[in-house]
């Protein structure tokens, strides 16, 4: 007996926005003030000369999060679910464990940039703007309508568009980015190997992977007529296609801005000899000397829009693993009452975030190594998500197909490569 095809609209603006849902919403997450700092470092040392990782990030981060969708929209259960379902218990604990202190210091890392963002623009005390960032997210996320607040993020996503005006506003040598892209200036210096480790830890990080699996599991939920996969194989066909198409421009996007701010940082901070960028605040800083009030603002506020839409999805990914490895009640369109435990871990994730910017660690300082440790701890996780996704038992008849399953090999390779890369030439 056939099942019903899920009710999603699919034309003009309204049905675009409707099938454009998790993989926008992931794909504009990666750009958050730790990807900011990140991007705007590599172009402040390197000029362009590692712009084509971004080119070459692409297809591995749009397979490896097409695969994170297709876990969770075929079988019903998220990266952490299926871990515990289907590995050993040990495995499953220390992959979540490892993810969640991945989170707590992004978390605090990016409530501390935009705390510092926001001093710039209006002048105060950062602790309290950083106190005030995670209460006003938090709140959101636990109070908030489920389609109201998709809705939300997904209007943040335009605040990414900022860093594509700051390319334009300043002097652009578009000849040379375009040489190095092609033909890039390659080195096995352990800094240069170092930046291609976060750069790839910002484009390909583990809080993506579980978001948009488990986002595809909280639209299926919400979706009238929709149901796992391996229960309503008719709708594999259109779903696909979605997960396809959703993921691929989320990704495109996410990647296009992180070119952008490389773009900028390269034309202006690198060629006036600023190398060094601790956080995405200090480049904003350094952006109103050299490019000129008006690229300092649209920078500085870009950090705080993108760090509001990123940090829910930090703190709702914790909770979503946490949730599935103990099997509680999980999803943001529950209310508090019916997932205590749910909700609980989403305020107790971004406290620790804020209360890491009260002690003598200084989170906005490990930006940049947050983006390294994403992309070590990335590895195991994509191992995990690999076996799972050519599983039978797993995925029933929606395995991966040949082309997915190589690239999504070829991505997982590529970071331990690098990875191994790094730890050789620092113990040389």
């Amino acid at each position: 007996m056939s099942t019903p095809e899920v009710a999603r609209p699919r034309t003009g603006p309204r049905g675009f926005l409707k099938v454009m849902g998790p993989g926008l919403i992931t794909g504009a997450s990666d750009d958050d003030p730790s990807g900011i700092a990140t991007y705007s470092q590599v172009g402040a040392e390197f000029g362009y000369g590692l712009a084509w990782t971004l080119l070459f990030s692409y297809p591995l981060m749009a397979a490896i999060q097409e695969i994170s969708a297709r876990i969770g929209r075929v079988t019903g259960y998220g990266i952490a679910g299926n871990l515990k379902r289907h590995s050993p218990a040990w495995l499953a604990r220390s992959l979540v464990l490892l993810f969640l202190l991945t989170n707590v210091v992004n978390l605090g890392a990016d409530l501390g940039a935009m705390g510092a963002a926001l001093r710039l623009l209006v002048p105060g005390p950062v602790l309290l703007y950083v106190a005030l960032f995670g209460v006003a997210s938090a709140l959101l996320e636990i109070f908030a309508d489920y389609a109201r607040y998709v809705a939300i993020l997904k209007w943040l996503c335009l605040s990414l568009f900022s860093y594509v005006i700051c390319a334009f506003a300043v002097d652009v040598s578009w000849g040379r980015l375009a040489k190095e892209l092609l033909w890039p200036p390659l080195s096995d210096a352990p800094e240069y190997l170092m930046a291609i480790v976060a750069v790839l830890g910002t484009t390909i990080s583990p809080y993506l992977f579980f978001w948009q699996a488990e986002e595809e599991v909280e639209d299926e939920r919400q979706a009238r007529g929709a149901r796992p996969l391996v229960r309503a194989p008719d709708q594999a066909p259109s779903e696909f296609a979605r997960i396809r198409a959703d993921t691929y421009v989320g990704m495109g996007l996410s990647n296009l801005i992180a070119l952008f701010i490389v773009i900028t940082t390269a034309a202006t901070l690198h060629e006036h000899g600023v190398t060094t960028i601790a956080t995405s605040a200090d480049a904003a800083e350094a952006l109103r000397t050299i490019a000129g009030p008006l690229t300092f603002l649209v920078f500085a506020a870009g950090i705080i829009g993108t760090g509001l839409l990123t940090i829910p999805v930090l703190a709702g990914s914790a909770a979503f693993a946490l949730g599935e490895l103990f099997s509680w009640h999980v999803g943001l369109a529950r209310k508090p009452h019916r997932a205590k435990a749910f909700y609980a871990t989403i305020a107790v994730a971004t406290l620790l975030g804020a209360i890491l910017n009260f002690t003598p660690i200084d989170p906005m300082r490990a930006l940049y190594w947050s983006a390294v440790l994403n992309g070590i701890v990335a590895v195991p996780v994509m191992i995990a998500m690999m076996n799972l996704s050519v599983r039978a038992d797993v995925m029933g008849e929606f395995t991966l197909p040949a082309g997915l399953r190589i690239v999504g090999w070829i991505a997982t390779a590529a970071m331990a490569a690098t990875v191994v890369a790094l730890g050789s030439s620092a113990i040389s």
